[in-house]
């Protein structure tokens, strides 16, 4: 069970609690042990094994994709876990996967689930993987590709109905794609839709565009599990954060509308803290409403821009998106003064208005940097990636607005993506990004409380 008012009470402490320096631990702070396997630190008594890696050959015949990214954890039959994870791949990408050498030669049944089959030739490498997981044996016990053709599968989240929406971070056209004049790939389909996938499907879904929830560069997704309305974020450096209000709850490709969200009385806000006058200060909620998105399938990679001219509040790269308590807590990756990243909670007050709420801005000291997915734990602590530049750690959050490093990456420079609970609280996932891998990591998580 989520603590709920745990994180709640986090809220209202953040405002008024110092940064915490980056090389110093917080007090009470569980210290991590380097890996002998120099894979991921973690306290001592935790423990991790690698669910998936990229190359691996699954059980459909075809490799793991690398850049692994977004990801949920659902329950499955008699026990098992079923873990659905995008991959944040470009078709002119050079992958350890055999999916383009194969395409052609795959039967014409599956290859029309394909979004874009790239005329057959450099089909869309990105789209999910669903993994079946045993966690008494610690095993992988089946995995195989359930989206494909789409491109830069970055994040998306979790349906209360059961099924993953997966965002492609990217705004293609269909025609050929070119480098230094030499023939890349080719595109037979616009990019830039969110896809959705059933956790229970047992082989590749048809992969269908839902074209009203906007096509731009979507980074992430969470969805209100009363009203079954989505909340969307956009990785820009000027970006809008966006909802979709289905026509049907639930059945999101049956049409609905899309809006950007507006601070009440501050139209076209900048909430990035850039200028020496901040826009937005930790812990002062502002009042909020939303404007609709009137053409959310353009031609033209314009959605933010029109939003921005009608009102909406802009962010610096929203990235991750989850619920938390009544609200819903997302990530700025370079917003604030130093560019090293916000956190922000929007709280739903009535169908068209809210509170939009910093609660967390880095500084050069600060142990959080650059924060992008991130969940909450059952301990009511946000967890949250980083992508870094360099060093990147998994990092969480307490009540009292004080940080601790939960796990760290000390062994390259990939940025932590993905993270997710088991449905019983018990596992936590992560993905390694670069080159590809996610981790089930286990231990007593009650040293965090």
């Amino acid at each position: 069970m989520l603590n709920r008012r745990h994180f709640l009470q986090s809220i209202a402490a953040a405002a008024v609690t110092p940064v915490v320096p980056r090389a110093a631990s917080s007090a009470g702070a569980v210290p991590l042990v380097n890996d002998p396997m120099k894979l991921f630190d973690l306290p001592k008594g935790f423990s991790y094994s690698v669910v998936s890696k990229v190359g691996t050959e699954m059980s459909d015949g075809l490799q793991v994709p690398g850049q692994h990214d977004g990801m949920a954890a659902f329950a499955g039959k008699d026990g098992r876990i079923r873990l659905v994870c995008n991959h944040e791949i470009m078709p002119e990408a050079t992958s350890a996967n055999t999916l383009r050498s194969r395409f052609a030669a795959l039967p014409e049944e599956l290859r029309a689930r394909f979004y874009d089959r790239g005329a057959d030739r450099t089909p869309g490498l990105g789209g999910t993987t669903t993994t079946v997981y045993n966690p008494v044996t610690r095993e992988t016990e089946r995995q195989f590709l359930s989206l494909g053709g789409t491109e830069l599968n970055c994040a998306g989240g979790p349906t209360p109905w059961g099924s993953w929406l997966s965002c492609e971070e990217c705004f293609e056209w269909a025609g050929n794609v070119e480098y230094f004049g030499i023939p890349a790939a080719r595109r037979d389909k616009w990019h830039g839709y969110v896809f959705e996938v059933p956790a229970d499907a047992d082989e590749l879904v048809p992969a269908i565009p839902i074209k009203d929830m906007g096509r731009f560069e979507h980074e992430a997704a969470a969805v209100d599990p009363v009203t079954g309305v989505v909340y969307m974020t956009e990785d820009r450096d000027h970006s809008l954060f966006y909802r979709y209000i289905p026509n049907k709850p639930g059945e999101l490709l049956e049409g609905g509308k899309l809006q950007a969200l507006v601070v009440d009385g501050q139209p076209s806000l900048a909430t990035h803290n850039w200028t020496a006058k901040p826009a937005m200060r930790i812990g002062e909620p502002r009042g909020a409403h939303w404007i609709d998105i009137e053409r959310p399938n353009p031609r033209e990679d314009e959605i933010r821009l029109v939003g921005e001219r009608n009102g909406a509040a802009t962010f610096a790269r929203g990235e991750g998106l989850c619920i938390a308590a009544d609200r819903f807590a997302f990530t700025c990756t370079i917003g604030g003064p130093a560019r090293l990243g916000q956190i922000f909670t929007y709280k739903p007050t009535s169908a068209d208005a809210g509170e939009l709420e910093l609660i967390a801005e880095s500084q050069p000291g600060s142990l959080l940097q650059n924060a992008d997915n991130l969940t909450l734990a059952p301990w009511g602590d946000l967890v949250v990636c980083e992508d870094t530049s360099g060093h990147c750690g998994l990092v969480g959050i307490r009540p009292d607005g004080s940080q601790y490093a939960i796990g760290d990456n000390n062994y390259t420079s990939s940025e932590l993506a993905g993270v997710c609970f088991s449905p019983d609280g018990e596992i936590m996932f992560i993905n390694i990004q670069y080159p590809g891998m996610t981790l089930a990591i286990t231990g007593d998580w009650s040293v965090f409380q």
